[in-house]
């Protein structure tokens, strides 16, 4: 079977780096075409060096790594610091990265491989602020209809939000590029809270990698640790859920996730409920059903070819 091509967008984040290294390590399934990063959970600067560290860590230099929009559309960044540390990546400590970005920004090449590929070739998976497809979708709306799918983690629905009570933070940090993908037509698939917060990470699982006698999985143990220090007064057990990483899971193991199809919008007005995927999980607006929303996942199976990715890792 011919590899997935993809376009990770991500703003590494202990989560995104799970996310990342999961896709790099699955090379026979994923065609990871290139690394484009995006102010989001730290500022711009720091995901792109992060994006950097993370796929020398995966022996994987040569995928490239562009810089894009270090702000969201028409707000102000919001980062996330209080969860993920001042990296984004704390609780490891990588190399300086051997190589710099790319000189092309990530909009300007995204839009450029997507053009340049056959149609309904590219899957954009987004693990952070939607902004750099947003703007590429803006600058180039050519490009949707040749997109094979944008697999996304971010929203929610029956859960609420992690942000807000009604928003999920990815979203929130740019509703409106947000809704540039979910208004477009394209193939979307959203991975909300919903479906995240049934991949919930165990410490004893964390605690297996150890076997895996790698530097990835020797990372991967001590973002996890400090990572799931952060939300005891969310969580009533040490379990925590691994967002970002189902976004590779559903590319890799789609049987795993149930999923529904509906009609999904962005509110992007009320200063309230800003940034909230409604979801019409009933159909009871009769819209056109423009999203895939991901449901539970089967967590062991998940957390096994998860697993199994992070083995073939130096």
């Amino acid at each position: 079977m011919a590899r997935r091509k993809i376009i990770i967008d991500t703003d590494p984040g202990q989560d995104d780096a799970f996310a990342l290294l999961f896709a790099l390590g699955a090379p026979e399934e994923l065609e990871v075409l290139g690394v484009t990063t995006v102010g989001g959970n730290v500022p711009l600067a720091r995901t792109t060096t992060n994006a950097l560290q993370l796929t020398e860590l995966a022996g994987r230099a040569d995928v490239p790594v562009f810089a894009g929009c270090p702000r969201p559309m028409l707000k102000r960044l919001q980062t996330a610091e209080y969860v993920h540390g001042e990296s984004g990546i704390d609780g490891c400590v990588l190399p300086q990265p051997s190589r710099p970005a790319a000189g092309e920004h990530a909009v300007n090449w995204m839009i450029r491989t997507i053009m340049e590929a056959p149609e309904g070739e590219i899957t954009v998976c987004t693990l952070g602020p939607m902004t750099n497809l947003g703007m590429a979708m803006v600058m180039e709306p050519k490009i949707i209809p040749r997109l094979r799918e944008v697999v996304l983690m971010g929203g929610g629905y029956f859960q609420g939000g992690n942000a807000t009570p009604a928003a999920e933070f990815t979203i929130r940090v740019d509703p409106h590029a947000a809704r540039e993908a979910f208004e477009s037509r394209a193939l979307v698939t959203m991975a909300s809270i919903d479906c995240t917060w049934t991949a919930m990470m165990t410490p004893e699982w964390v605690q297996s990698l150890r076997a895996l006698k790698s530097a990835s999985a020797e990372a991967l143990i001590g973002m996890a640790e400090f990572y799931m220090s952060y939300g005891s007064h969310k969580f009533e057990t040490a379990d925590r859920p691994i967002h970002d990483a189902c976004v590779p899971g559903y590319l890799l193991v789609p049987e795993a996730f149930s999923y529904r199809q509906c009609n999904v919008v962005l509110e992007t007005r009320s200063p309230e409920t800003e940034g909230m995927t409604v979801v019409d999980w009933w159909h009871s607006t009769g819209r056109p059903k423009n999203c895939k929303v991901l449901g539970k996942v089967d967590a062991p199976r998940f957390f096994d070819r998860m697993y199994r990715a992070f083995a073939t890792l130096p």
